[in-house]
């Protein structure tokens, strides 16, 4: 049985100055859901939607991580939700929790992801079943659920897809990379699907970024190095990538003043696409 829905009101926290989250605040008053909160780019974007006058709903797996989203943020702005979104009726009930919380909903931020090693003769259904449920179906449920509150907020979807769906990339990330670039087509298709709506759809392609999706692949720290020395020979800008850097692009175009943005895929990747 799975386990159900946790919300987790941050306690123990200060409030920024009011002078630091005002009406001016370019996402005061607006409400945000990021999956795949707890490290990395999501507890990243959940930060910056913060401090950008939002309400953030910050979704994952383990409570634990969850909570250390919430407490690494210098406001109260960050409520914490324990949800398995691959769990039968999990979307569902994802966006009646925020909406009981809240009442509104203006932004989805379709951020979980995981990558296994798959590489194509060594593929078995236990491998493929994750990885379509986390990257692809998920994001699909998540946002059909959305749909009716985004509607009425005239809102904002960001899909979370990758760099190495824009390019080949033969050996064991192929099907991971096909889930992120099935999201590209998704980001594109409900851009002009939606607009009639009112509804934006863009999605952010991260390149290497320094991110524990590696750690939670199962890689060994040596397998890890050897990935993240042969990213950084093959970025134009010779480095990783931070979290901060991709929560910057997330959470800029799905402020107002990127209103007139819809269906564009933006990478944030050192160059490696375009090299």
């Amino acid at each position: 049985m799975r386990p159900p829905l946790t919300l987790t009101l941050a306690a123990g926290l200060h409030a920024l100055p009011m002078n630091s989250i005002d009406s001016t605040t370019p996402l005061h008053g607006k409400v945000v859901v990021v999956t795949g909160a707890g490290t990395g780019i999501g507890r990243a974007t959940a930060h910056e939607f913060a401090a950008l006058g939002a309400e953030v709903v910050a979704v994952g797996r383990r409570p634990g991580p969850l909570a250390e989203t919430a407490a690494g943020c210098a406001s109260s702005r960050i409520t914490p939700l324990s949800a398995d979104i691959t769990a039968p009726g999990a979307c569902d009930r994802l966006v009646e929790t925020a909406l009981a919380r809240h009442g509104r909903l203006d932004v989805l931020v379709n951020n979980a992801g995981i990558t296994r090693s798959t590489p194509l003769g060594g593929i078995s259904p236990a491998a493929l079943e994750p990885l379509l449920a986390t990257n692809l179906t998920a994001p699909i449920l998540l946002t059909q659920a959305a749909l009716p509150a985004l509607t009425a907020a005239r809102g904002v979807v960001v899909n979370v897809t990758t760099s190495v769906g824009q390019r080949a990339w033969p050996g064991g990330a192929a099907v991971y990379a096909a889930t992120k670039s099935a999201l590209e087509l998704l980001t594109r298709s409900w851009a002009v699907e939606l607009a009639p709506r009112g509804v934006r759809v863009v999605a952010v392609a991260p390149g290497a970024i320094e991110t524990p999706i590696g750690e939670h692949a199962g890689h060994t720290p040596e397998q890890s190095a050897r990935i993240r020395d042969w990213q950084i020979a093959h970025t134009p800008l010779g480095r990783l990538g931070r979290p901060e850097e991709v929560a910057w692009a997330i959470t800029r175009l799905a402020c107002p003043q990127s209103s007139f943005v819809t269906g564009v895929v933006f990478p944030v990747d050192g160059g490696a696409v375009v090299a």
